[in-house]
């Protein structure tokens, strides 16, 4: 799990890479949740609430994006960052997850939307996945 936040004109990038296409999807809800709420859910030991999202794209990219934007909306709705997700499906084109996390009374920055400009996961150098996200601030 990695991410790097990049300085982006007006918004905030992050390259983020996993291990696998999981890993990647946690570690960018991993990364938007520091922009939410610096380190929040390091200090979380208990999460007081659980959602079901279900996903549909059209591959691996608009996935991920939409899954983030998905549970973008649902924090800011819900004034809870959602730390931690258990797939329980998961396919190039369809999420079904129970996201878990705990309610906050501010968020550290605000996200207005997660953008599909510069997203494009592919395998690195490295034999990981990688891709680049853009939050709209």
């Amino acid at each position: 799990m990695k991410i790097e936040y990049i300085p982006h004109a007006a918004d905030i990038k992050m390259k983020i890479e996993g291990s696998s296409m999981q890993d990647l999807f946690l570690t960018g809800l991993n990364g938007m949740n520091n922009i939410l709420k610096k380190k929040f859910c390091d200090q979380i030991h208990r999460f007081y609430c659980r959602t079901r999202i279900e996903i549909c794209s059209s591959d691996y990219t608009n996935l991920l994006v939409n899954c983030l934007s998905d549970i973008l909306s649902l924090s800011r709705t819900e004034k809870v960052i959602y730390c931690r997700a258990q797939f329980l499906e998961f396919s190039e084109k369809n999420i079904v997850a129970d996201i878990f996390g705990a309610p906050i009374d501010s968020f550290d920055q605000e996200i207005k939307e997660v953008a599909y400009i510069e997203a494009h996961i592919k395998k690195n150098q490295n034999d990981k996945w990688e891709t680049n996200i853009v939050f709209d601030i």
